[in-house]
């Protein structure tokens, strides 16, 4: 009998459509002898979809015919299954019983352990990061603060609240100049996708662009702004106990910063065609040099800098951890991670031999790996304290 994956993506976040095509990628990819495939849903209103159209790319062009042509469901559980019902009349109609959940899904409201919380609380399995791992992981100034407290090399760095902005704009830009010296990037604390970032490089654009990231958040990051940079990725996959590295990547951005534009919106010269015949998009269409050309120290300082942070946020699944290396004095710093990557990084692993399909197989086994050891943790007891009679 094979094994039913439920494949989540979407959600009220401004990375929906990257969600939608690292979602189909991944229901591409998934081995079709193994697993039984449940694409569901979420509509930006929070909503759960399921039907058969889910797997066309061409329907998300109108994302509000994709929700007219499908189920809005429901959920319940039965026995470590999570059930996926519709409503028919009055009755409820199971559509689904799926084994494991699989969230590909990006940004705020969904991967920052929101869908793995309720996932938790219904104890199904799921892939990827727990609720704990992906909300310091989604969380820039949480992430930041975590790996300093650790030792882990990151860039300068202060925060910023809207309050204190609203409250004295001056004031803000004062302190921040007296931390971090011009220019500066500014950072949505809880965006990926590279959505909200600015560069603020002298006075009189830090009121005008401060507005504009605060139209996405309520707290930013403020860093030192390396101009000499070079940016490189790395995928981990494992959880605790074992950790593997993919081969590093150094993506080539066309403006001052590795903008949405070109991760997702540019010309395509590092995708390839896919198997229903088209480009493949997301991060898998980034123009990129693979392998980075590091010398050998530098290699081997970011792949121990990747499993130590993998380890210390312990990840488990596939993430993805982008570094920063700076041209003027050769230092590297960690500088996010990506507890869902945009395409699941795989072409990180292709050329090390590792197939999309069996990355994919390698994430479910530890899934499972990890749901029977939560099986043999006790949660709660039977003994009802409420219903106890107290000695005399």
């Amino acid at each position: 009998m094979k094994t039913v994956i439920g494949v989540f993506f979407g959600g009220k976040s401004v990375e929906h459509e990257v969600s939608i095509i690292s979602a189909l990628q991944v229901i591409e990819n998934l081995d079709k002898q193994k697993y039984d495939i449940v694409p569901v849903y979420i509509s930006k209103d929070n909503k759960f979809y399921s039907s058969e159209f889910l797997n066309d790319i061409n329907r998300y062009k109108d994302l509000d015919e994709i929700v007219r042509l499908s189920d809005e469901v429901y959920f319940t559980h039965e026995n470590g299954k999570l059930l996926v019902n519709k409503k028919d009349g009055v009755f409820k109609k199971i559509l689904f019983k799926i084994d494991i959940v699989f969230p590909v899904v990006h940004g705020l409201n969904v991967e920052d352990g929101t869908l793995e919380g309720f996932l938790e609380m219904y104890s199904i399995p799921y892939v990827g990061c727990d609720v704990c791992s992906s909300a310091v992981g989604m969380n820039k100034i949480i992430f930041k603060k975590v790996l300093e407290s650790s030792n882990i090399p990151v860039i300068e760095y202060d925060t910023l609240n809207i309050s204190e902005f609203e409250q004295d704009s001056r004031k803000a830009f004062e302190k921040m100049k007296d931390k971090l010296s011009l220019p500066i990037i500014v950072k949505p604390a809880n965006l990926g996708s590279s959505v909200g970032i600015e560069i603020i490089k002298d006075e009189k654009e830090f009121v005008p662009k401060m507005q504009q990231v605060f139209e996405f958040c309520e707290n930013v990051l403020i860093e030192r702004c390396i101009t000499n940079l070079r940016e490189i990725n790395c995928s981990v996959v494992g959880d605790f106990s074992s950790q593997e590295v993919s081969v590093l990547e150094e993506p080539i951005k066309e403006d001052e910063i590795l903008s949405y534009k070109d991760k997702y919106l540019g010309n395509g010269k590092g995708g390839k065609l896919s198997k229903m015949g088209r480009k493949s998009s997301g991060m898998a269409s980034l123009t990129r040099k693979i392998p980075a050309q590091l010398n050998k120290d530098q290699e081997d300082e970011i792949y121990n800098l990747a499993k130590n942070t993998f380890k210390l946020l312990n990840c488990e699944g596939i993430s993805r951890i982008d570094f920063i290396i700076d041209g003027d004095n050769n230092k590297i710093y960690v500088n996010e991670i990506n507890t869902i990557p945009g395409s699941l990084s795989f072409y990180l692993w292709e050329p090390k031999g590792v197939k999309f399909s069996e990355l994919l197989n390698k994430a479910i086994r530890i899934a499972i790996k990890r749901q029977e050891r939560r099986n043999k943790i006790t949660y709660s007891t039977n003994v009802n304290i409420l219903n106890m009679t107290a000695k005399k």
